[in-house]
Parts: C-alpha cells; structure tokens; sequence
C-alpha cells in the first residue's frame, strides 16, 4: 500500500542525508521525494511516497520523528490532504497527429510549454490519477522524454 508523508524539518546541510539514510538503513523503499522551502526560510517540507503495511508506516514515523532537525511529522493515510504533481512530457507529433495532441492537451487543461516541428513538450499538474491517465493516453503519439516531480501534498485543515 502507498503512503505519503509530510516531514518538517529545519533547513540545515544534512538533513536529506539522514531523512534518506533511515530509508535506506532499514530497507525502506521511496517511490517518491520533494524536498522545498516553505514560508519560512528556516525550514523545508519534505513530501515522502512510499510502500508498506500500517506497522511499516508507523515505524517509519516514529523513527523520523526522533531524527535531528524534524520538526513535525503528517502521516496522510488517515487525513485529508490536497496533493498534485508536475510533469513536463515531450511527445513525437506529425502533421496529421499535432491536433489531436492538443486537443487531449486541452481537455487535461496542460500547457503546451515548448513547440517543435516533430515534438510537442507538455507541462501537467494535478494528482497522480491524473497524470497517469494522461501520460496513457500520450503514449500512443510517442513519449520521447519525460520528468516527474513527485507528490507534493498539505493538509486540508
């Protein structure tokens, strides 16, 4: 099962190492990470997306709360939360294909960022359902290059 986590942590040399080496250390798989500043610029918010069980999850909690410079940790799988991503999608186009690459581009409400005359570079944000069901729907024009941001995630309260 997949879990997103917000770690709050104070913006100091160090502290991705040791957030990332608890992972690793104990054999904890990350699917995704973001690392930001927040409207402080003495601390960053961490959104983390891994794999694993509720005793998994609440392990990982525990063992990131005790780590040095966390300052607060949200385990999202109970609450409700606003998240979104961002993906820039470079996809093959012809002549005969660019209409409908646009079309399906404006349907997600994309922006087409970057236009060349055999590719169309796309930029989409939503959640992850979102965005997969539209990079589906690219793949069949040709996906030629593509970047992921990961889940970024607040509470809703």
């Amino acid at each position: 099962m997949r879990h997103t986590i917000s770690v709050l942590v104070e913006n100091k040399f160090g502290v991705l190492t040791r957030v990332a080496g608890l992972f690793s250390g104990r054999g904890y798989n990350i699917d995704t990470l973001n690392v930001g500043p927040t409207e402080d610029p003495k601390t960053s918010r961490m959104t983390i997306v891994t794999r694993g069980d509720d005793a998994t999850l609440d392990q990982i909690v525990k063992q990131l709360e005790k780590l040095v410079d966390v300052l607060e940790v949200q385990d999202f799988r109970a609450d409700e939360y606003v998240d979104r991503e961002l993906v820039l999608v470079k996809v093959s186009v012809d002549s005969k294909s660019r209409a409908e690459v646009m079309q399906i581009t404006d349907i997600f409400r994309a922006k087409i960022v970057d236009v060349q005359p055999n590719t169309l570079t796309i930029e989409i944000t939503g959640d992850e359902s979102k965005t997969d069901k539209f990079l589906t729907l690219m793949k069949s024009f040709g996906v030629l290059d593509l970047t992921r941001t990961g889940k970024i995630a607040l509470p809703r309260k």
